[in-house]
């Protein structure tokens, strides 16, 4: 399917658009680094932004200290959450299951 061709000022609005959302997405996990934030935050602040809730399940759980790629995919797995799901995607039992396990860690 192709898409329409943008105007440039179109294309300049999308283009600040998206960089609003990946600001969104790094501050909040940089929050959650720090401590100033807890998942559970996240996930229902998620619910109200659609940048967060764009954000790709792994990339929260890589926000959190000591927790790199190899560790977030054998959280998911362990949750049974598929490593291409978003903020967005997860059901009311995905999402309770990991707020349990950040917070049991």
């Amino acid at each position: 399917m192709a898409l329409r061709p943008l105007s440039a000022s179109e294309r300049a609005d999308a283009l600040n658009k998206a960089a609003a959302a990946r600001a969104a997405r790094a501050a909040a996990k940089e929050r959650l680094k720090n401590g100033e934030t807890t998942a559970a935050d996240l996930l229902s602040s998620a619910t109200a932004d659609d940048a967060l809730a764009r954000m790709r399940v792994a990339e929260l759980l890589e926000a959190l200290p000591g927790v790199g790629k190899v560790r977030a995919a054998a959280i998911m797995k362990q949750l049974g959450i598929a490593t291409s799901r978003r903020v967005r995607g997860l059901g009311i039992h995905q999402r309770q299951a990991l707020v349990d396990f950040i917070d049991e860690k």
